[in-house]
């Protein structure tokens, strides 16, 4: 299968950590679909019914079903041959228990609102459950303070005055894989909506992959408690500290990108 669309992603971008290391393994496969779904089978990964979860051609995907009612029925995940749909395929592997809360969110609202087969209106609950699939950073801190500065869009504050402070106490995850795939090709202005997880940071020196385990199982558990789009906070991603060069207080002090918060 050709896979050139691959080559144009730079795996040393810091961004991209958490599916680094399975990215570049399925990047290199002669058959990278075939590989995910290797991959999926030795770790056993199942939907909210129990059902396998496998990696098939968009084709399959009937004209009259929802993608998420389709995921949620049959298990299988269409699948094209493009970043977008790679991006999704890394964040099943490294966070399947999120992905397979939100297949559940989705699954549940389609069935509230219409038949199994049909494509139901969109709600406020799928709507969310979409801009965290697609979207979503998962910034743990138990520093409610900082956090607080954070949702007021202190961004100076944060960033630059406290700079150390969030380093120390802060741990950035990206999840979303439309966000992934705009930062392969990265401008300033790229933001993602923020999930706040409040608690203290897993051990710095902790693997990666156990890391993201445990944040897997936590916001998972939170999603199940309900998800609504106020729970979202904007975050530049380049401004994130360390993932982008010359990071000085006039970088942070762009108010076209770092824009103050509006008042009500």
């Amino acid at each position: 299968m050709n896979a050139s669309f691959l080559s144009v992603i730079d795996w040393s971008r810091p961004w991209l950590s958490c599916v680094r290391a399975v990215g570049v393994e399925l990047a290199r496969a002669d058959n990278w679909q075939r590989e995910l779904n290797r991959r999926a089978t030795e770790l056993d990964l199942r939907n909210h019914r129990d059902l396998p979860i496998r990696f098939v051609p968009q084709a399959e995907l009937p004209a009259d079903r929802a993608y998420e009612a389709h995921i949620s029925q049959t298990g299988h995940v269409p699948t094209r041959d493009n970043l977008h749909d790679f991006f999704n395929a890394l964040v099943w592997l490294t966070f399947p228990q999120i992905k397979v809360q939100l297949n559940l969110l989705q699954a549940r609202e389609i069935e509230r609102n219409a038949s199994a087969n049909a494509v139901a209106p969109r709600g406020k609950v799928r709507d969310a459950a979409t801009i965290f699939d697609e979207n979503a950073v998962l910034l743990v801190s138990a520093n409610n303070d900082l956090m607080h500065a954070l949702r007021e869009h202190a961004w100076e504050e944060v960033f630059v005055t406290r700079r150390a402070e969030f380093e120390r106490d802060s741990r950035v995850y990206l999840f979303g894989h439309a966000l992934m795939e705009k930062l392969v090709q990265p401008y300033k202005a790229i933001t993602g909506h923020t999930w706040i997880v409040a608690y203290a940071c897993p051990p710095a020196d902790l693997p990666l992959a156990e890391q993201c385990a445990w944040v897997d199982q936590i916001v998972a558990q939170q999603l199940a408690q309900g998800l609504t789009t106020a729970n979202f906070s904007p975050l530049q991603m380049l401004g994130v500290p360390g993932w982008w060069p010359d990071q000085d207080r006039d970088f942070y002090c762009d108010t076209t990108v770092f824009r103050p918060k509006r008042k009500n």
